[in-house]
């Protein structure tokens, strides 16, 4: 395994820092390869959003052969980065997410900046958030799962139905839930019109993260590093890049593994398969990334070829699973993504897989909430609403004749229940294979 880098040039502006530090690297592709590269590039800085927007229509793949791009860019670029951006190969993801992300580097001048929490994120994050809302006079309710969102006769929303049987009134009622969960909780009423029946065309993704601690230090460096290996995403060792995490004698690995599902367009159904035999896959593709460090350990099998020169082994690992991750930027989707306005006259809409110019991220996360809480002050200002996004004609056709249904809701507890991440309990499996059963889709795969 080697480490190459883009270098930065500090004082230099956007564009040219990231063309020089482009240029600067001589490892990932040849100079005539590099000139071969920027062409098709050069309509997104002169057109901006349309241009961006308007390649959604095809794959990353299919994008470098309509414009003559080397196939290498492939293999050095495209695939570290389509795996980090939403968890899939290029050949499945939209040109636009990529484009999106090239963008702000070519524009911004920290749009290449990357930064970790100092500690884990509950209390780095969460926790501040919460007594932030509390010093305004509000409240957040934890461990209060939604039963039903119960509407008026005009469609509006009445109150929020507890599991416990508590009612919760507002004025008004955003939604930031994964859109996976709220296709489940779309009230009878909602169902028919044509901006609820977008949701059809978006689903979550399945990724798995991994958290790893070794019993020495291995080679690392203090960032975000892009792999691309056919099995894991990003990764970074927590050792350096965290503060809570700090250990100058013992790596602390933190993982993306993908795709991992053939929902995600991988081979194998790695949703399905037990913590161990995970974990093994990735200790085999860990001593092909650090051929020198790895140990040949009895316990996973997969490192038996690794020499006597490695010496690296497993204390302890967890394995996190995420069957509904970010929305599946494929060909074709963002144009289903809906505002934040919806037709809802007390109900709007949050969430990264929601309206805005960022993708599935943290990034489009925050915009998304922040667009949303314009919604809201806009219609506090007795302001009118912002418009509603246009709705596909196909999606119009199909709202005609879908037949209501009551809706299924949430089953179960915790972060998988709601569209998070946990450990995969026996429990929570089997509650996974009866509400979702295409995650163990080519499980013997």
């Amino acid at each position: 395994g080697e480490f190459t880098t883009f270098d930065f040039i500090p004082g230099i502006p956007a564009p040219f820092n990231f063309g020089l530090a482009i240029l600067m690297n001589q490892k990932m592709l040849t100079l005539a390869e590099k000139l071969q590269t920027a062409p098709p590039l050069l309509p997104m800085l002169i057109e901006g959003q349309p241009f961006i927007d308007a390649q959604d229509e095809l794959s990353v793949t299919e994008f470098m052969r309509k414009y003559g791009m080397p196939e290498r860019i492939n293999d050095e670029v495209f695939i570290a980065m389509a795996k980090a951006l939403d968890f899939i190969d290029p050949d499945k993801l939209s040109m636009t997410v990529v484009l999106t992300a090239m963008n702000r580097f070519l524009n911004e001048s920290n749009g290449l900046q990357m930064a970790f929490l100092d500690g884990n994120q509950p209390d780095r994050l969460c926790a501040p958030m919460k007594q932030h809302i509390e010093s305004k006079g509000g409240q957040v309710i934890t461990k209060s799962p939604i039963k039903e969102i119960v509407t008026n006769d005009d469609g509006s929303v009445n109150h929020l139905l507890l599991r416990s049987g508590e009612k919760i009134e507002a004025d008004e009622y955003v939604s930031a839930v994964p859109v996976d969960i709220l296709k489940r909780m779309v009230p009878e009423k909602w169902q028919p019109m044509p901006f609820f029946r977008q949701f059809d065309e978006l689903e979550g993704i399945p990724v798995i993260n991994l958290h790893m601690w070794f019993d020495r230090k291995l080679k690392a460096v203090d960032h975000l590093c892009f792999s691309r290996s056919p099995l894991l995403s990003v990764y970074a060792d927590m050792s350096v890049t965290c503060k809570e995490y700090y250990d100058p004698d013992k790596s602390m690995l933190e993982l993306v593994f993908a795709p991992c599902s053939p929902l995600a367009g991988g081979n194998v159904n790695w949703i399905s398969k037990s913590d161990e035999e995970i974990i093994d896959a990735t200790m085999g593709e860990l001593a092909r990334l650090f051929p020198t460090e790895i140990a040949n350990d009895k316990r996973w099998p997969a490192t038996a070829k690794q020499g006597p020169q490695g010496q690296a082994k497993l204390l302890k690992y967890a394995v996190v699973k995420v069957p509904r991750s970010v929305y599946a930027a494929i060909p074709g989707r963002n144009k289903y993504r809906p505002s934040q306005t919806t037709p809802i006259p007390n109900f709007t809409l949050a969430g990264d897989w929601t309206s805005q110019k960022f993708l599935g991220s943290m990034e489009g996360a925050v915009l998304g909430g922040k667009l949303a809480a314009e919604v809201v002050c806009n219609r506090a200002k007795g302001s009118p609403d912002k418009p509603i996004k246009e709705i596909q004609a196909d999606v119009v056709e199909a709202a005609k004749h879908f037949e209501p249904r009551k809706p299924f809701g949430v089953k179960g507890q915790g972060a998988i229940a709601f569209g998070g991440g946990g450990t995969l309990t026996k429990e929570s499996e089997t509650l996974l294979r009866e509400v979702d059963p295409s995650q163990f889709a080519g499980a013997e795969a």
